[in-house]
Protein backbone atom coordinates (compact mmCIF):
# COMPACT_ATOMS: atom_id res chain seq x y z
CA UNK A 1 0.00 0.00 0.00
CA UNK A 2 2.93 2.57 0.25
CA UNK A 3 3.13 3.15 -3.97
CA UNK A 4 1.46 6.82 -4.69
CA UNK A 5 -0.85 4.77 -7.43
CA UNK A 6 -2.25 2.89 -5.05
CA UNK A 7 -2.97 5.76 -2.41
CA UNK A 8 -4.64 7.80 -5.58
CA UNK A 9 -6.72 4.72 -6.29
CA UNK A 10 -7.70 4.97 -2.03
CA UNK A 11 -8.35 8.72 -2.55
CA UNK A 12 -10.34 8.52 -5.43
CA UNK A 13 -12.72 5.47 -3.76
CA UNK A 14 -12.88 7.12 -0.83
CA UNK A 15 -14.05 10.84 -2.20
CA UNK A 16 -16.22 9.75 -4.46
CA UNK A 17 -17.85 6.96 -2.62
CA UNK A 18 -18.14 8.96 0.21
CA UNK A 19 -19.69 11.79 -1.77
CA UNK A 20 -22.06 9.31 -2.98
CA UNK A 21 -23.19 8.17 0.22
CA UNK A 22 -23.08 11.13 1.88
CA UNK A 23 -25.18 13.02 -1.21
CA UNK A 24 -27.91 10.03 -0.99
CA UNK A 25 -28.60 10.32 2.66
CA UNK A 26 -28.43 14.20 2.83
CA UNK A 27 -31.05 13.97 -0.33
CA UNK A 28 -33.06 11.32 1.38
CA UNK A 29 -33.22 12.49 4.97
CA UNK A 30 -33.90 15.96 4.15
CA UNK A 31 -36.80 15.44 1.15
CA UNK A 32 -37.53 12.14 -0.02
CA UNK A 33 -38.46 10.71 3.91
CA UNK A 34 -40.71 13.61 4.51
CA UNK A 35 -42.15 13.34 0.80
CA UNK A 36 -42.78 9.68 1.64
CA UNK A 37 -44.48 10.62 4.80
CA UNK A 38 -47.10 13.19 3.57
CA UNK A 39 -47.52 10.79 0.73
CA UNK A 40 -49.09 8.13 3.06
CA UNK A 41 -49.66 4.33 1.68
CA UNK A 42 -48.60 5.53 -1.49
CA UNK A 43 -44.77 5.58 -0.56
CA UNK A 44 -44.87 2.16 -0.55
CA UNK A 45 -44.99 2.06 -4.41
CA UNK A 46 -42.37 4.76 -4.39
CA UNK A 47 -40.23 2.67 -1.94
CA UNK A 48 -40.61 -0.54 -3.86
CA UNK A 49 -39.28 1.09 -7.13
CA UNK A 50 -36.41 2.25 -5.36
CA UNK A 51 -35.42 -0.54 -3.75
CA UNK A 52 -36.25 -3.33 -5.83
CA UNK A 53 -35.97 -2.28 -8.75
CA UNK A 54 -33.50 0.74 -8.87
CA UNK A 55 -31.97 -1.15 -5.67
CA UNK A 56 -31.18 2.51 -4.43
CA UNK A 57 -29.94 0.18 -0.73
CA UNK A 58 -27.62 -1.77 -2.57
CA UNK A 59 -25.82 1.32 -4.12
CA UNK A 60 -25.92 3.18 -1.10
CA UNK A 61 -24.12 0.46 1.60
CA UNK A 62 -21.63 -0.39 -2.04
CA UNK A 63 -20.95 3.28 -1.23
CA UNK A 64 -20.65 3.01 2.40
CA UNK A 65 -18.75 -0.43 2.43
CA UNK A 66 -16.12 1.01 -0.16
CA UNK A 67 -16.14 4.12 1.68
CA UNK A 68 -14.82 2.50 5.06
CA UNK A 69 -12.77 0.02 3.31
CA UNK A 70 -10.46 2.59 1.60
CA UNK A 71 -10.74 4.75 4.45
CA UNK A 72 -9.19 2.27 6.42
CA UNK A 73 -6.75 1.46 3.89
CA UNK A 74 -5.91 5.21 3.92
CA UNK A 75 -5.40 5.62 7.69
CA UNK A 76 -3.66 2.27 7.66
CA UNK A 77 -0.91 3.75 5.23
CA UNK A 78 -0.90 7.04 7.61
CA UNK A 79 -0.73 5.90 10.70
CA UNK A 80 2.13 3.05 10.06
CA UNK A 81 -0.49 0.01 10.27
CA UNK A 82 -2.45 1.08 13.55
CA UNK A 83 0.41 2.40 15.12
CA UNK A 84 2.87 5.49 16.51
CA UNK A 85 2.86 8.61 17.59
CA UNK A 86 1.02 9.94 14.34
CA UNK A 87 -2.28 8.02 15.43
CA UNK A 88 -2.47 9.99 19.16
CA UNK A 89 -1.36 13.53 16.53
CA UNK A 90 -4.27 16.18 16.27
CA UNK A 91 -4.37 14.87 12.57
CA UNK A 92 -4.24 11.36 13.65
CA UNK A 93 -7.05 11.84 16.07
CA UNK A 94 -9.68 13.74 13.60
CA UNK A 95 -9.24 11.17 11.46
CA UNK A 96 -9.97 8.67 13.84
CA UNK A 97 -12.94 10.29 14.83
CA UNK A 98 -14.02 10.90 11.48
CA UNK A 99 -13.77 7.11 10.84
CA UNK A 100 -15.52 5.85 13.81
CA UNK A 101 -18.53 8.09 12.51
CA UNK A 102 -18.59 7.00 8.89
CA UNK A 103 -18.39 2.82 10.48
CA UNK A 104 -21.24 4.11 12.96
CA UNK A 105 -23.30 5.63 9.93
CA UNK A 106 -22.30 2.49 8.24
CA UNK A 107 -23.70 0.30 10.68
CA UNK A 108 -26.80 1.90 11.64
CA UNK A 109 -27.53 2.46 7.84
CA UNK A 110 -27.52 -1.82 7.47
CA UNK A 111 -29.01 -2.61 10.79
CA UNK A 112 -31.88 -0.18 11.03
CA UNK A 113 -32.91 2.21 7.85
CA UNK A 114 -31.80 -0.75 5.37
CA UNK A 115 -34.16 -3.33 6.72
CA UNK A 116 -36.95 -1.31 7.36
CA UNK A 117 -36.99 0.11 3.94
CA UNK A 118 -37.07 -3.16 2.13
CA UNK A 119 -40.07 -4.27 4.23
CA UNK A 120 -41.96 -0.83 3.19
CA UNK A 121 -40.70 -1.42 -0.58
CA UNK A 122 -42.36 -5.29 0.33
CA UNK A 123 -45.69 -4.11 2.12
CA UNK A 124 -45.68 -1.12 -0.75
CA UNK A 125 -45.57 -4.14 -3.41
CA UNK A 126 -48.14 -6.17 -1.48
CA UNK A 127 -50.50 -3.35 -1.30
CA UNK A 128 -50.59 -2.86 -5.27
CA UNK A 129 -50.09 -6.18 -5.83
CA UNK A 130 -53.62 -6.50 -4.07
CA UNK A 131 -55.50 -4.11 -6.19
CA UNK A 132 -57.34 -2.76 -2.99
CA UNK A 133 -56.51 0.20 -0.19
CA UNK A 134 -54.20 -1.11 2.47
CA UNK A 135 -55.82 -2.39 5.45
CA UNK A 136 -55.61 -0.32 8.38
CA UNK A 137 -52.73 -2.94 9.79
CA UNK A 138 -51.06 -1.86 6.72
CA UNK A 139 -51.30 1.86 6.79
CA UNK A 140 -50.09 1.37 10.51
CA UNK A 141 -47.32 -0.80 10.08
CA UNK A 142 -46.45 1.72 6.65
CA UNK A 143 -46.09 4.48 9.43
CA UNK A 144 -44.16 2.43 11.88
CA UNK A 145 -41.55 1.81 8.97
CA UNK A 146 -40.99 5.39 7.89
CA UNK A 147 -40.87 6.61 11.06
CA UNK A 148 -38.09 3.75 11.62
CA UNK A 149 -36.32 4.90 8.69
CA UNK A 150 -36.54 8.53 8.99
CA UNK A 151 -34.97 8.38 12.23
CA UNK A 152 -32.13 5.57 11.16
CA UNK A 153 -31.69 8.37 8.27
CA UNK A 154 -31.21 11.30 10.61
CA UNK A 155 -28.90 8.99 12.81
CA UNK A 156 -26.93 8.45 9.75
CA UNK A 157 -26.73 11.95 8.40
CA UNK A 158 -25.36 13.42 11.97
CA UNK A 159 -23.14 10.73 12.13
CA UNK A 160 -21.84 11.52 7.97
CA UNK A 161 -22.03 15.11 8.55
CA UNK A 162 -19.20 14.48 11.87
CA UNK A 163 -17.27 12.47 9.51
CA UNK A 164 -17.35 14.58 6.31
CA UNK A 165 -15.98 17.49 8.72
CA UNK A 166 -13.37 15.60 10.57
CA UNK A 167 -12.16 14.36 7.38
CA UNK A 168 -12.09 17.84 5.50
CA UNK A 169 -10.46 19.36 8.90
CA UNK A 170 -7.73 16.45 9.80
CA UNK A 171 -4.65 17.58 7.69
CA UNK A 172 -5.38 21.56 8.92
CA UNK A 173 -4.92 20.02 12.98
CA UNK A 174 -2.02 19.38 14.61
Amino acid sequence: MQGSGTVLILRFIHVVGSAFWFGAVIFMTAFLMPSLQSAGPAAGVVMDQLARVRRVPVYMMGAAILTVLSGLGLYARDSGGFSGPWMRSGTGMVFGIGGTAGILAAIVGMVIANPAGRRMAALGAEIKASGAPPTPDQVAEMQALQARIARGSAAVAVLLVIATTAMALARYIP
